[in-house]
Parts: structure tokens; sequence; C-alpha cells
């Protein structure tokens, strides 16, 4: 009764519903409960649309939010890494390359190959784009973090340092939102929200 196309597109659309389930470490700012990677990524968008002024080079701000939007559908299979987790990112990678060849594959091949190929592009991190899109990855959690009191932060004993190191990548992007991030850091620090 319905196009082939239809129904493969109503099936990924029922699928990536799943992502409302994927509990992320960062906690709401006006709840105490965890983030999930919908809410993440719908606020990615949000950023990518209100803070694309910011990029240091000229990017296609539909491109960024579709994104922000999609980065993250593979933790349906794959799970949420912590970002600090040494040893969940050794597997990261290869779990993440297999989630994505099954969510995206349930799609037409247009959309399928247009997704996968947005998600490689935002794993690289080498155009002007991507590199935006590392900035509001990176700038969101720690905004919740530090807002809510570094909870996060503190649960997992994690160091200034590594959230710095962590945000090396930032400048790429956004240099005028590195500055703002380390700010937040060293803020962070000097409120005991980070170890030294």
């Amino acid at each position: 009764m319905f196009s082939e196309r239809l129904e493969k597109q109503i099936e990924f659309i029922k699928e990536i519903d799943k992502l409302k389930s994927i509990k992320r470490q960062t906690l709401l700012i006006n709840e105490d409960r965890q983030e999930n990677d919908a809410e993440h990524s719908w606020h990615l968008a949000m950023l990518a649309f209100l803070l694309s002024e910011y990029s240091n080079e000229k990017i296609d701000v539909l491109k960024t939010i579709k994104m922000v939007l999609i980065h993250d559908i593979v933790e349906i299979d794959a799970g949420d890494t912590y970002c600090y987790d040494d040893e969940g990112y050794k597997t990261k990678a290869d779990r993440e390359t297999k989630a994505a060849e099954r969510i995206f594959g349930i799609l037409p091949e247009d959309q399928c190959a247009e997704l996968k190929a947005l998600w490689q592009e935002f794993e690289a991190m080498n155009t002007p784009e991507s590199k935006f899109a590392c900035v509001l990855d990176r700038l969101q959690p720690i905004l919740l973090n530090y807002t809510k009191g570094g909870v996060s932060w503190k649960n997992h004993k994690v160091k200034r340092s590594q959230v710095e190191d962590r945000n090396q990548c930032t400048k790429n992007g956004s240099e005028e939102l590195y500055e703002y991030i380390m700010s937040i850091i060293s803020r962070a620090a000097d409120k005991g929200m980070l170890e030294e």
C-alpha cells in the first residue's frame, strides 16, 4: 500500500526513538536526573543555530545541525562511552562503526549514505562544520556540569587536566568558544568541582 522507501523511513524513525533511553553522565540543570542522548542532540542543534557566528570558518549551519542531530544515534547499539573512560574508548570506534552500519542501514540507500557520511565527517573533525560541531559537543556538557555544581566531575573524580586536554580540539572550531570553555574549567577548578 505504501512505498518501500516510506516504510524504511518510518522504521528508522521508530528505531531512533531509542535515543531517548540512552543516558549520559551529565545531569540536567533543572532536575536531578541524567540527560539522555536525544535531549543532548536537540540542545546541540540549538547551539549550532545560536552560536554559529563564533565558528573560526564560515559553516553551513543546516549541515552542522544535521550532524549534531545524528552524531550520537550510534549509541543506540554502542552505548554512551563516558568521555573520561579510557577502557571504554579502546572499543568505542569499533562498536560505533558496527552500530552505524546497522542503524543507518535501515534507511533507503541515499539517506543511509548521507547520514553515514555526516556521522563519519563528525568523527573525523576535519571540516569547518565538524570542527564546530565538536566545539558544541564539548561546550554543552561543560555548561551543564558547571551549572549543576560539577556533580558528574566529582562523581568520577575528574581532574582539571583531563577536561583541559579533552577540550584542546575546540580551538580548531572556535577560538572564542575555546577561551570561554577554558574560563569555565578554570572557575570550576577554583570552586573545587575538578580535582587538581
